[in-house]
Order: C-alpha cells, then structure tokens, then sequence
C-alpha cells in the first residue's frame, strides 16, 4: 500500500498491491465531503481486470463479496474519527 496522493482534507488515494487470494494492482480513494455537522466518506477502488477477473465478475457478485469489508472499514472510521 503506497499513498499517491493526499489533498487535505478532502482527499487520498492510495495504491494498493495485492498478492492473494489473486495478484491485483488498485487503486483506492476516499473523497470527503461535508455535510452539515459530519462528513459523508465515499470509498471506492479500481483497477485493471484481466480476462479471469471479468469471467469471475460473471459469477460472482463482487459488491456482495467485498460490501462488507468496504462497510466495515467505513464503520472503523468512522470510530476512530468520533472517539
């Protein structure tokens, strides 16, 4: 994981390298808005998806697969932000 960019305060993206369970080079970027007295977060990765990963996307829901995760790190932010 490699920060490329960090635009205060509304901004960071980060490249992310994975090695399991499926080699993946990404990119992750948080984009924080004000809103009223908080903050509305949007988190949202991309990247390059060779043959095997779009035949996967058929089978598999990957919002379904990764939601969670995306949610629960926003809710560990979110924590972290408010304690």
């Amino acid at each position: 994981m490699e920060i490329l960019e960090a635009a205060t305060p509304s901004k960071v993206l980060i490249k992310l390298d994975f090695i399991k369970p499926f080699e993946g080079h990404n990119t992750a970027e948080f984009t924080m808005l004000p809103q009223g007295s908080g903050t509305t977060v949007t988190w949202v990765m991309q990247g390059p998806a060779p043959f095997m990963a779009k035949l996967m996307h058929v089978f598999v829901n990957m919002d379904r697969m990764l939601g969670k995760d995306f949610e629960a790190g926003l809710a560990n932010l979110k924590k972290q932000v408010e304690s």
